[in-house]
C-alpha cells in the first residue's frame, strides 16, 4: 500500500494545502511533502494525528472497501452459450452478492431449463423480442419494454416462442445462476 499516495488523496479532497494539513498536526510542510511522495514513513502516532486531521481513522484508512470494483465493462463479463440461449453474467463473481444481474439471449423457439423453486425473487425486463414467462401451472407473454418480478416458489422458466430471438436482462435475488 502506498500510505502517501492515500494520504495525498485524503488532503485534497479535504481542501487542504500541504501547508494547513501540517498546521493541523503540528508537523512541517517538507514531511507531509515527503510522507505524500513516499520518502518517509510516518510512526502510528503520527499517522494517527494525520489521520484525525483528515477525518478518518485507522480501521477506515487500511480498509480495501474503496478498491471495490463498481464498473464492469465487456472485458469483465462471462458468456455461457448453449443451442437454446447465452447467459451473460454482467458482473463476476456475484454469487458472492446479494443479487446477480445476467443478459440472456434467447434463440427463436428456445427455453431456459426449468428452475426448481427457491427462495428469492427474480427480476426481468425485456430489451429485445417477446418472452413467455412460466410460473408453477401459469404463463405470461412478456413483449418489449415490459418488465417482470415475481417470489420463485413455485417451478419456473422462460420460453422464445417466436421466430426473433429475445433479450432480458435477468436479476436475481440471492443469486442462483
Amino acid at each position: 500500500m502506498e500510505l502517501g499516495i492515500k494520504i495525498k488523496s485524503l488532503r485534497l479532497q479535504c481542501g487542504f494545502t500541504q501547508e494547513e494539513l501540517a498546521d493541523r498536526c503540528e508537523l512541517t510542510k517538507g514531511y507531509i511533502s515527503q510522507l505524500e511522495n513516499d520518502l518517509t514513513s510516518p510512526s502510528i502516532a503520527t499517522l494517527v494525528d494525520l489521520l484525525n486531521a483528515l477525518g478518518t481513522d485507522l480501521k477506515e484508512f487500511f480498509s480495501d472497501s474503496d478498491n471495490q470494483k463498481v464498473v464492469f465493462t465487456e472485458e469483465d463479463f462471462i458468456v455461457k452459450e448453449d443451442d437454446q440461449y447465452t447467459q451473460t453474467w454482467l458482473v463476476p463473481n456475484a454469487q458472492k452478492n446479494e443479487m446477480e444481474p445476467i443478459i440472456v439471449t434467447i434463440n427463436p423457439h428456445g427455453k431456459l431449463d426449468e428452475d426448481q423453486p427457491h427462495e428469492g425473487e427474480e427480476f426481468g425486463y425485456v430489451l429485445e423480442g417477446e418472452i413467455v414467462l412460466h410460473l408453477g401451472k401459469k404463463s405470461k407473454a412478456v413483449k418489449c419494454g415490459s418488465s417482470f418480478y415475481y417470489e420463485a416458489s413455485k417451478i419456473h422458466y422462460i420460453e422464445n416462442t417466436t421466430d426473433n430471438f429475445a433479450k432480458i436482462i435477468w436479476v436475481s435475488s440471492p443469486p442462483q445462476f
